[in-house]
């Protein structure tokens, strides 16, 4: 099979692709595909490919077999011929703006109308309207004389999106553009980007490490783990049933796989009763941090276990804890923590109905 075959063209995809990438002994393989104007939230661990995968999207990383195509247009086919980056209708943003530093905001977002090709067919005055017209669109309407310097951390990402959103890009490429902003900017910077994609109906990829991206901008979600797409679905789904350890982190659930044996569901020292619904064989059970309760002395039957305290996490909340025999996290008063510490046993005990069983 031809690499330009391995993905087959549908034709009301805004992008449509397939990428394989070897690097040593890690090789990433996925393919993608978002219809116009769509929103996809790519999850994954730290070196899972997520920025490798949008680096070869943006013609900026090499690959070696696959597709790409645009709205039916095909940008790559083969590793030797490829479009260049600025001929693709494709637009990277990351964590760092990328700014000139030595133009002013407004400046800023002007070149990249001049990029789009703005400056031939229009007055400079018509360029510098369009320019004022996307800083007022992202809240800047009164800072287009500063440069950077003279600009927050928030009030650079949202040059930067007008400045990438002005070029009126086929596809943009968001990889984790609001990490460096501190949670209070960041919201804001997201109901923004919300609101933009919305009404430019931009087709975007949102690689992030945050759900609430995932809730707030994106319609379907994209986990990739070691250059493999584990699940993808509707938000809503992929986070109420995660398929992997991963997906069910991000989705703030314990997932524990385990074997059905003699009527009992079993985990290390996690037993849950036969009377307790659940599919046979291979299961994995899912239930939340918060409903897993300390009990202060050893344990007494199904659904109590006795567990190991392998490392204190803090949250919003209070204190994570993560066990082990079986590995499952427990959310905390910080009150509740005192005292617990790595390597010491303690007893865990979740109510049978607080948990639910997904196939393994």
């Amino acid at each position: 099979m031809r690499a330009a075959d391995a993905v087959t063209p549908v034709a009301s995809a805004g992008l449509d692709a397939r990428v394989v990438v070897h690097r040593g002994r890690f090789v990433l393989d996925a393919t993608l595909q978002v219809p116009p104007g769509g929103v996809v939230a790519l999850m994954g661990p730290s070196g899972a490919g997520k920025s490798t995968l949008l680096a070869v999207l943006a013609g900026l990383a090499p690959f070696d077999e696959g597709v790409v195509r645009v709205r039916g247009r095909t940008l790559d086919a083969d590793p030797r011929r490829r479009t260049p980056p600025a001929a693709r209708g494709i637009v990277l943003l990351g964590q760092d703006p990328r700014l000139f530093p030595h133009l002013t905001a407004h400046e800023n977002v002007a070149f990249g109308l001049r990029v789009r090709g703005a400056g031939g067919r229009a007055s400079r005055t018509a360029v510098d309207a369009e320019a004022a017209e996307w800083l007022r669109r992202v809240g800047l309407d009164d800072h287009g004389g500063r440069r950077p310097a003279k600009l927050s951390g928030g009030q650079q990402q949202r040059v930067a999106l007008a400045r990438a959103l002005a070029t009126a890009p086929a596809v943009i490429l968001l990889d984790e553009p609001l990490t460096s902003l501190d949670t209070e900017t960041a919201g804001d910077v997201r109901a923004l980007l919300h609101r933009q994609l919305a009404e430019t109906r931009t087709t975007a990829i949102v690689a992030t490490h945050d759900a609430v991206d995932a809730v707030a901008l994106a319609s379907r979600l994209v986990v990739l783990e070691d250059g493999r797409i584990t699940q993808s679905g509707p938000v809503r789904d992929v986070l109420a049933a995660p398929a992997t350890r991963f997906a069910a982190a991000v989705a703030g659930l314990n997932r524990v796989v385990g074997r059905v044996d003699a009527g009992h569901w079993r985990a290390g020292g996690l037993v849950l009763a036969a009377s307790i619904p659940h599919p046979t064989g291979g299961s994995a059970a899912v239930f939340q941090p918060g409903d897993v309760r300390i009990v202060d002395r050893p344990p007494s039957g199904p659904g109590e276990w006795e567990a190991r305290i392998v490392r204190l996490e803090q949250t919003p909340a209070g204190v994570r804890v993560r066990t082990a025999d079986p590995d499952v996290a427990v959310d905390l008063p910080a009150s509740r923590a005192a005292g617990l510490e790595p390597g010491s046993a303690l007893t865990l005990a979740i109510d049978p109905a607080a948990v639910r069983f997904l196939t393994a």
